[in-house]
């Protein structure tokens, strides 16, 4: 398959709630479908509207058999697990967890000077043969992602290769795409993708010519195939995440914050959480 990518669909986030209720815009969510394998979740954070009261977060609560993607643009969050990690992810920063066998952690956000909290929270899966692997984390700092773009494009570089340069996250299994990306008025972006692989792009600021339609904020595009995706920013600035990944191509069973391959791998997981065995040292 050659040629541009096209949009397949577009989604219009719903509000949900989640954690000790926080309010979140979610695109997509992990459902035994798989459609948009290898990805499972992406929400759209934020706690800046003063009727919602005070901040509530994420207490600490277990995942196996996923990678969760916290990308922050304003405020932070303080983060805590049962291994024994801790931490802040400020703005600009991020932290790509591999919960693999099991791993409990906390997520509490805090607001930046301006008293805001904005940031993505990404899941992608994790094949069959790594599902039981030792959790890690790869955290990277707002000034080790690395900028590159011209002609009124700017792209963060988190995963992935743009131009030549590559993102600090590696040693994905989905070998994915993350970036940020800003159209000026009046530029085009054109980013190689591998065929067959899946391809979103969450539109959170202005609006752009996305393959061959328009998308404006807050809606996030999916792609049919080809090798290719191009962005054009009309009069106005787009700003987007782009996403992308080999998909995996196995079934899987979700389950709350757990995702496996059978019914009988997530009753593992639920007994092993009640016989205290979950987390390894």
């Amino acid at each position: 398959m050659n040629g541009m990518r096209t949009i397949k669909e577009v989604i219009e986030p719903e509000y949900v709630i989640e954690g000790a209720g926080v309010l979140l815009r979610r695109s997509i969510a992990p459902r035994i479908s798989n459609l948009y394998d290898p990805f499972l979740l992406f929400d759209h954070f934020a706690f800046n509207d003063p009727v919602e009261g005070p901040i509530r977060g994420f207490p600490m609560h277990p995942h196996r058999g996923i990678e969760t993607v916290t990308y922050m643009l304003e405020g932070s969050v303080h983060h805590r697990d049962s291994l024994g990690n801790a931490g802040l992810i400020g703005p600009g920063d991020v932290q790509w967890m591999t919960s693999g066998r099991g791993i409990l952690h906390e997520e509490m956000p805090r607001r930046g000077p301006q008293g805001n909290i904005y940031g993505f929270q990404l899941w992608v899966n994790l094949p069959a043969v790594l599902k039981m692997t030792q959790p890690r984390y790869q955290e990277v700092k707002e000034t080790e992602i690395p900028v590159t773009g011209e002609n009124g494009v700017k792209v963060r570089v988190v995963a992935g290769q743009v131009g030549g340069i590559q993102g600090p996250v590696t040693e994905i299994a989905a070998n994915p795409l993350y970036l940020d990306v800003t159209l000026s008025p009046g530029s085009t972006f054109t980013q190689p993708i591998p065929p067959g692989h899946t391809v979103l792009a969450y539109v959170f600021e202005g609006q752009g010519l996305f393959g061959d339609q328009t998308v404006s904020a807050v809606r996030m595009a999916v792609f049919n195939d080809g090798d290719h995706l191009q962005v054009s920013a009309g009069s106005s600035l787009v700003r987007f995440m782009l996403i992308a990944g080999q998909p995996f191509l196995e079934p899987i069973v979700p389950y709350g914050p757990f995702v496996m391959n059978t019914r009988e791998e997530i009753q593992q997981a639920l007994a092993d959480l009640r016989a205290g065995v979950f987390v390894q040292p």
